[in-house]
């Protein structure tokens, strides 16, 4: 039995075409979606430590009331002194832990005494301002151990970073999301 040949119409014409459509919208956003699952194009913004200055604006400028940045320490490089110039001021008035003694105006490095002469200094992340002092005079008169680094489970990820923008050393950089921390080693960056 033949069946009789069907004119085209404009109502199956139109269904025809709504139906190939269709299909290829959602063929496309599944192989959208796959792609952007599978790339890692991500970025987010981070301090150079070898660019940074510590000039303290990261301390003011973070729209966040208290600053994503924070001190960071890398115990790799830190020689554990008696006179660390990161949590004294470079002529401290004596050696000792009381807060007229420390650099850091909101007493957030820790000294804690290992051996005879060496101390290990930690940072309570949650007193630190990012304002910098520490980092200056570990850089100054130490051996850089301290630097500061964006925090990203406190950062927003601006668009445009307000600290970025306001860094007179061009230190902010974007770095893949999935490596967020640019870290400091002996005389190069890791």
């Amino acid at each position: 039995m033949d069946n009789p040949p069907t004119t085209p119409n404009r109502r199956r014409f139109l269904a025809t075409a709504l139906r190939a459509a269709g299909a290829l919208g959602l063929g496309g956003l599944t192989a959208g979606l796959a792609a952007k699952r599978g790339r890692t194009g991500e970025y987010v913004w981070q301090l150079d430590p070898q660019k940074c200055i510590a000039c303290g604006n990261c301390a003011t400028y973070c729209v966040l009331d208290e600053s994503a940045v924070k001190c960071v320490h890398s115990f790799a490089m830190c020689g554990y002194c008696d006179l660390c110039t990161g949590y004294f001021p470079p002529e401290p008035i004596e050696q000792r832990t009381g807060a007229e003694n420390q650099l850091c105006p909101t007493g957030a490095i820790q000294r804690a005494f290992i051996e005879d002469p060496y101390f290990e200094y930690r940072i309570l992340r949650d007193r630190c301002i990012g304002c910098g002092k520490c980092v200056k005079g570990c850089s100054a008169f130490g051996n850089g151990s301290l630097y500061l680094q964006v925090q990203h489970d406190r950062c927003l990820n601006c668009n445009e970073c307000a600290i970025a923008v306001a860094c007179p050393s061009q230190a902010f950089r974007r770095v893949p999301a999935d490596d967020p921390y640019l870290l400091k080693v002996r005389g190069k960056q890791a």
